[in-house]
Protein backbone atom coordinates (compact mmCIF):
# COMPACT_ATOMS: atom_id res chain seq x y z
CA UNK A 1 0.00 0.00 0.00
CA UNK A 2 1.30 3.36 -1.05
CA UNK A 3 1.89 5.85 1.64
CA UNK A 4 -0.57 8.51 2.33
CA UNK A 5 0.34 11.93 0.10
CA UNK A 6 -2.04 14.88 1.44
CA UNK A 7 -2.41 18.17 -0.16
CA UNK A 8 -4.69 21.12 1.13
CA UNK A 9 -6.06 24.79 0.93
CA UNK A 10 -4.87 27.27 3.43
CA UNK A 11 -7.52 29.85 3.93
CA UNK A 12 -10.21 31.37 6.04
CA UNK A 13 -14.18 30.58 6.25
CA UNK A 14 -13.38 28.66 2.74
CA UNK A 15 -15.99 25.49 2.99
CA UNK A 16 -17.42 26.44 -0.32
CA UNK A 17 -13.92 26.37 -1.70
CA UNK A 18 -13.71 25.07 -5.28
CA UNK A 19 -10.08 23.44 -4.82
CA UNK A 20 -11.21 20.43 -2.64
CA UNK A 21 -13.64 19.46 -4.86
CA UNK A 22 -11.74 19.73 -7.72
CA UNK A 23 -8.83 18.05 -6.47
CA UNK A 24 -10.62 15.38 -4.77
CA UNK A 25 -12.20 14.23 -8.18
CA UNK A 26 -9.05 14.56 -9.96
CA UNK A 27 -7.65 12.19 -8.08
CA UNK A 28 -10.52 9.82 -8.36
CA UNK A 29 -10.12 9.93 -12.13
CA UNK A 30 -6.36 9.69 -11.86
CA UNK A 31 -7.29 6.12 -9.40
CA UNK A 32 -4.60 8.46 -6.82
CA UNK A 33 -6.63 6.39 -3.55
CA UNK A 34 -3.10 7.62 -1.64
CA UNK A 35 -3.61 10.97 -2.01
CA UNK A 36 -6.60 13.14 -0.08
CA UNK A 37 -6.95 17.31 -0.38
CA UNK A 38 -8.06 19.01 3.33
CA UNK A 39 -9.27 22.01 3.75
CA UNK A 40 -6.90 24.10 6.02
CA UNK A 41 -9.24 26.61 7.65
CA UNK A 42 -7.61 28.74 10.09
CA UNK A 43 -8.34 31.62 11.95
CA UNK A 44 -5.46 33.53 11.47
CA UNK A 45 -1.94 33.26 9.70
CA UNK A 46 -0.01 32.59 12.95
CA UNK A 47 -1.85 28.72 13.06
CA UNK A 48 0.07 27.47 10.40
CA UNK A 49 3.08 26.04 12.12
CA UNK A 50 0.35 23.87 14.12
CA UNK A 51 -1.04 23.15 10.88
CA UNK A 52 2.61 22.08 9.42
CA UNK A 53 3.36 20.01 12.39
CA UNK A 54 0.40 18.34 12.62
CA UNK A 55 0.64 17.12 8.79
CA UNK A 56 3.92 17.66 7.75
CA UNK A 57 4.86 14.08 7.74
CA UNK A 58 2.20 13.38 4.64
CA UNK A 59 1.73 17.14 3.29
CA UNK A 60 3.53 17.62 -0.26
CA UNK A 61 1.84 20.82 -1.20
CA UNK A 62 -0.80 23.67 -0.14
CA UNK A 63 -3.00 26.03 -2.30
CA UNK A 64 -3.09 29.60 -0.08
CA UNK A 65 -6.42 31.65 -0.74
CA UNK A 66 -8.01 34.76 0.46
CA UNK A 67 -6.66 36.45 3.13
CA UNK A 68 -3.41 34.93 3.73
CA UNK A 69 -2.04 35.31 0.09
CA UNK A 70 0.50 37.95 1.35
CA UNK A 71 0.74 36.93 4.79
CA UNK A 72 2.14 33.46 4.51
CA UNK A 73 4.95 34.47 2.75
CA UNK A 74 6.94 35.03 6.20
CA UNK A 75 6.67 31.49 6.52
CA UNK A 76 8.60 30.54 3.46
CA UNK A 77 11.92 29.11 2.85
CA UNK A 78 11.97 29.98 -0.60
CA UNK A 79 9.85 31.81 -2.87
CA UNK A 80 9.93 31.87 -6.64
CA UNK A 81 10.91 34.63 -8.08
CA UNK A 82 7.34 35.76 -10.16
CA UNK A 83 5.40 35.67 -6.91
CA UNK A 84 8.09 37.37 -5.06
CA UNK A 85 8.15 40.72 -7.44
CA UNK A 86 4.04 39.87 -7.16
CA UNK A 87 4.57 39.88 -3.10
CA UNK A 88 1.48 36.77 -2.77
CA UNK A 89 1.80 33.27 -2.88
CA UNK A 90 -0.83 30.92 -3.94
CA UNK A 91 0.69 27.62 -4.03
CA UNK A 92 3.56 26.09 -2.04
CA UNK A 93 5.56 22.63 -2.38
CA UNK A 94 6.78 21.24 0.58
CA UNK A 95 10.58 20.17 -0.12
CA UNK A 96 12.50 17.71 1.52
CA UNK A 97 10.06 17.18 3.81
CA UNK A 98 9.71 20.23 5.55
CA UNK A 99 10.96 23.13 3.46
CA UNK A 100 7.76 25.46 1.79
CA UNK A 101 8.69 26.70 -1.74
CA UNK A 102 5.67 29.86 -2.68
CA UNK A 103 4.33 30.08 -6.35
CA UNK A 104 2.09 32.07 -7.69
CA UNK A 105 0.14 30.55 -10.26
CA UNK A 106 -2.93 32.66 -10.26
CA UNK A 107 -1.01 34.45 -12.97
CA UNK A 108 -1.06 31.72 -15.24
CA UNK A 109 -4.55 30.94 -14.76
CA UNK A 110 -5.91 34.79 -14.69
CA UNK A 111 -3.49 35.33 -18.06
CA UNK A 112 -4.51 32.74 -20.06
CA UNK A 113 -8.44 33.02 -19.28
CA UNK A 114 -8.24 36.55 -20.39
CA UNK A 115 -6.36 36.88 -23.13
CA UNK A 116 -9.26 35.23 -25.61
CA UNK A 117 -11.70 38.29 -24.23
CA UNK A 118 -9.24 40.82 -25.53
CA UNK A 119 -9.83 42.46 -29.34
CA UNK A 120 -6.86 44.36 -29.20
CA UNK A 121 -4.27 45.66 -26.79
CA UNK A 122 -5.96 49.13 -26.53
CA UNK A 123 -7.15 48.58 -23.15
CA UNK A 124 -6.89 50.14 -19.92
CA UNK A 125 -7.82 48.58 -17.20
CA UNK A 126 -9.21 49.09 -13.36
CA UNK A 127 -8.85 46.57 -10.52
CA UNK A 128 -11.44 46.40 -8.20
CA UNK A 129 -9.34 45.35 -4.81
CA UNK A 130 -5.25 45.77 -3.68
CA UNK A 131 -5.17 42.32 -2.23
CA UNK A 132 -3.41 39.74 -3.11
CA UNK A 133 -5.49 38.61 -6.23
CA UNK A 134 -4.82 42.20 -7.63
CA UNK A 135 -1.09 41.79 -7.21
CA UNK A 136 -1.42 39.03 -9.34
CA UNK A 137 -3.94 40.63 -11.62
CA UNK A 138 -1.68 43.68 -12.15
CA UNK A 139 1.22 42.19 -12.79
CA UNK A 140 -0.84 39.99 -16.03
CA UNK A 141 -1.44 43.46 -17.32
CA UNK A 142 2.00 44.81 -17.30
CA UNK A 143 3.11 42.21 -19.43
CA UNK A 144 0.17 42.56 -21.87
CA UNK A 145 1.33 46.31 -21.62
CA UNK A 146 -2.51 46.84 -20.75
CA UNK A 147 -2.49 50.53 -18.30
CA UNK A 148 -4.15 50.01 -15.28
CA UNK A 149 -5.77 51.85 -11.95
CA UNK A 150 -6.58 50.13 -8.91
CA UNK A 151 -9.56 51.30 -7.35
CA UNK A 152 -10.08 51.08 -3.33
CA UNK A 153 -12.01 53.00 -0.50
CA UNK A 154 -8.82 54.49 0.89
CA UNK A 155 -6.29 54.72 -2.03
CA UNK A 156 -3.08 54.96 -1.05
CA UNK A 157 -0.85 56.07 -4.33
CA UNK A 158 -1.39 58.13 -7.15
CA UNK A 159 -2.17 54.48 -9.06
CA UNK A 160 -4.63 54.06 -7.34
CA UNK A 161 -7.94 56.29 -7.17
CA UNK A 162 -11.38 55.57 -5.02
CA UNK A 163 -14.50 54.16 -6.03
CA UNK A 164 -16.28 58.08 -6.02
CA UNK A 165 -13.90 59.00 -8.78
CA UNK A 166 -15.62 56.65 -10.99
CA UNK A 167 -17.48 58.35 -13.60
CA UNK A 168 -18.90 58.31 -17.13
CA UNK A 169 -15.69 60.05 -18.58
CA UNK A 170 -13.21 57.46 -16.73
CA UNK A 171 -15.58 54.56 -18.13
CA UNK A 172 -15.28 56.07 -21.42
CA UNK A 173 -11.64 55.25 -20.75
CA UNK A 174 -11.02 52.40 -18.78
CA UNK A 175 -13.17 49.46 -20.64
CA UNK A 176 -11.56 46.38 -18.98
CA UNK A 177 -13.05 45.97 -15.02
CA UNK A 178 -11.66 43.61 -13.24
CA UNK A 179 -13.13 42.67 -9.79
CA UNK A 180 -10.63 41.19 -7.18
CA UNK A 181 -12.35 42.00 -4.11
CA UNK A 182 -14.60 39.24 -2.23
CA UNK A 183 -18.29 41.46 -2.42
CA UNK A 184 -20.62 39.16 -4.10
CA UNK A 185 -19.51 36.13 -3.03
CA UNK A 186 -21.78 32.88 -1.41
CA UNK A 187 -23.84 33.96 0.54
CA UNK A 188 -23.69 37.55 0.10
CA UNK A 189 -24.94 37.23 -3.68
CA UNK A 190 -26.84 40.68 -3.88
CA UNK A 191 -23.81 42.15 -2.82
CA UNK A 192 -21.30 44.19 -5.82
CA UNK A 193 -18.61 46.59 -6.11
CA UNK A 194 -19.96 50.26 -5.81
CA UNK A 195 -19.84 51.29 -9.10
CA UNK A 196 -21.73 53.65 -11.79
CA UNK A 197 -23.44 50.11 -13.71
CA UNK A 198 -25.49 52.47 -16.02
CA UNK A 199 -22.49 53.95 -17.93
CA UNK A 200 -20.96 50.55 -19.12
CA UNK A 201 -21.54 49.29 -22.45
CA UNK A 202 -21.17 46.93 -24.95
CA UNK A 203 -17.38 48.04 -25.47
CA UNK A 204 -16.67 46.87 -21.70
CA UNK A 205 -15.08 43.55 -20.37
CA UNK A 206 -16.21 42.39 -16.47
CA UNK A 207 -14.11 39.62 -15.09
CA UNK A 208 -15.24 39.13 -11.89
CA UNK A 209 -12.26 36.53 -9.67
CA UNK A 210 -15.37 35.21 -7.84
CA UNK A 211 -16.92 31.68 -9.18
CA UNK A 212 -19.71 31.20 -6.38
CA UNK A 213 -22.17 32.33 -7.79
CA UNK A 214 -21.56 31.60 -11.28
CA UNK A 215 -23.04 34.78 -12.30
CA UNK A 216 -22.20 37.33 -9.68
CA UNK A 217 -24.28 40.78 -9.13
CA UNK A 218 -21.36 42.27 -10.82
CA UNK A 219 -21.76 40.23 -13.77
CA UNK A 220 -25.55 40.47 -14.36
CA UNK A 221 -25.05 44.13 -14.45
CA UNK A 222 -22.47 43.93 -16.88
CA UNK A 223 -24.45 41.68 -18.80
CA UNK A 224 -27.54 43.79 -18.89
CA UNK A 225 -25.64 46.76 -20.23
CA UNK A 226 -24.39 44.28 -23.23
CA UNK A 227 -20.88 44.04 -21.49
CA UNK A 228 -18.66 40.91 -22.44
CA UNK A 229 -18.70 38.59 -18.75
CA UNK A 230 -16.58 36.08 -17.67
CA UNK A 231 -16.42 34.40 -13.68
CA UNK A 232 -13.04 33.05 -12.36
CA UNK A 233 -13.79 28.95 -12.77
CA UNK A 234 -11.45 28.79 -15.89
CA UNK A 235 -8.89 31.15 -13.92
CA UNK A 236 -9.42 28.72 -11.18
CA UNK A 237 -9.08 25.41 -13.16
CA UNK A 238 -6.07 26.94 -14.65
CA UNK A 239 -4.15 27.74 -12.15
CA UNK A 240 -5.06 24.45 -10.16
CA UNK A 241 -3.69 22.45 -13.39
CA UNK A 242 -0.55 24.48 -12.68
CA UNK A 243 -0.26 23.77 -9.01
CA UNK A 244 -0.43 20.27 -9.59
CA UNK A 245 2.53 20.74 -11.99
CA UNK A 246 4.53 22.24 -9.50
CA UNK A 247 3.76 19.50 -6.91
CA UNK A 248 4.45 16.78 -9.28
CA UNK A 249 7.91 18.45 -10.49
Amino acid sequence: MQKEVKFGLLGKNISYSFSKKYFTQKFSELKLDHCTYVNFDIPAIDDLPLVLDKNIENLKGLNVTIPYKEAVIKYLDEIDGAAEEIGAVNTIKILDGSRLKGYNTDVYGFKNSLKPLLKSNAYHALILGTGGASKAVSYVLDTLQIPYKFVSRNPQNVQSISYREIDELLLSKYHLIINCTPVGTYPKIDSAPDLPYHYLTDRHILYDLIYNPAMSSFLQKGKDAGAVIKNGEEMLQLQAEKSWEIWQS
